[in-house]
């Protein structure tokens, strides 16, 4: 009970931040903290579950980490480049689409 509510923690404390933020990084992070609550689910169901492979969800958690590292590298690549056109990494302020 206590992984369910240290993982529905996180993942509040992340969508939080993504609404209220108004900073691509801190969107950002906040996406990263939503994946982490989501990471942390799934090792402590794959430590606790007692089937016959446990490591299943172990597994995949490991592939969520690796999707989580790929979103982080895209993210922070496309917000350099916008960063560098525009100027800014304000939410707000990124209204234009130029090809």
């Amino acid at each position: 009970m206590m992984l369910l509510a240290v993982s529905c923690l996180l993942f509040g404390l992340g969508l939080s931040g993504v609404l209220v933020r108004r900073d691509v990084v801190a969107v950002l992070a906040s996406i990263e903290v939503m994946l982490g609550g989501a990471l942390v689910l799934l090792v402590g169901l794959g430590a606790t579950a007692r089937t016959a492979h446990p490591a299943n969800l172990q597994g995949i958690a490991l592939m969520v980490l690796v999707v989580i590292a790929a979103e982080a590298a895209l993210g922070l690549a496309l917000l350099v480049a916008v960063a560098r056109q525009m100027r800014t990494t304000r939410i707000d302020e990124l209204t234009e689409v130029r090809g």
